[in-house]
């Protein structure tokens, strides 16, 4: 089965200094049919305004990654880490047993476009961590890049969870097909781009869910990621 989350269905908030898109239900959005999909909890779609961004506030128990679309995006943490994050980047943060941090836009002229993503972990109560590794796009055009994992590539950062998160960049014409083994579950992210993905046209913003699939088929132009789920 496949069904699919359309960007104009999200939760919307729109604070000023922050244009936020929730596909799944997340702080005073919410809806019972979108708590997440497996062990996916979140998945917002950010725009942080030139000089603003999130005062320090804290998490628990939770493994976020943040993939930035354009801009840069400055990170801090009580766990003594401080970075800005780019376009190119992966950044994963185990929150554990508690963790604050603040995240501004780099810039004072131009926006910063992110997603950001909570996958609930497999252990609690971890201590807190950092990672962060460069993303080659040139290995992300036409085919799949492992950039999230329990068992970590030399481009993939680690989470405590059994999932994976690859990211594709499709040019024109091109066909990508992504193998979803017996008794896995896919969600597919659109983050720019016109895909069709098993035959329906998808835009950026768009989600799918796949259960009791065989495949995630896709054709187009645009950068996608996808989330191999237990």
């Amino acid at each position: 089965m496949i069904s699919i989350r359309h960007r104009n269905e999200r939760g919307h908030a729109n604070h000023g200094w922050l244009d936020t898109y929730h596909t799944f239900s997340f702080d005073t959005y919410y809806d019972p049919n979108y708590m997440g999909f497996r062990s996916l909890r979140v998945i917002n779609e950010d725009r942080v305004a030139p000089g603003s961004g999130f005062p320090t506030h804290g998490h628990r128990d939770m493994e976020i990654l943040t993939y930035i679309l354009d801009g840069a995006l400055q990170h801090k943490d009580s766990i003594g880490t401080g970075s800005v994050i780019r376009v190119g980047e992966i950044q994963r943060m185990s929150a554990g047993t508690g963790v604050r941090h603040s995240e501004f836009n780099a810039s004072q002229t131009e926006p910063v476009h992110l997603l950001q993503i909570w996958i609930m972990p497999e252990v609690l109560h971890i201590q807190p961590s950092y990672e962060q590794k460069k993303i080659d796009h040139d290995n992300m055009r036409g085919k799949w890049l492992l950039i999230a994992s329990r068992n970590p590539s030399e481009s993939a950062v680690q989470i405590q969870q059994d999932a994976k998160l690859c990211a594709a960049v499709l040019d024109d014409h091109q066909v990508l097909e992504y193998e979803i083994k017996t008794g896995r579950h896919a969600w597919l992210q659109i983050a720019r781009g016109n895909v069709q993905a098993n035959g329906v046209s998808l835009q950026a913003g768009d989600g799918a869910a796949y259960s009791a699939e065989t495949a995630v088929q896709l054709s187009g132009k645009g950068e996608v990621l996808l989330f191999d789920l237990a």
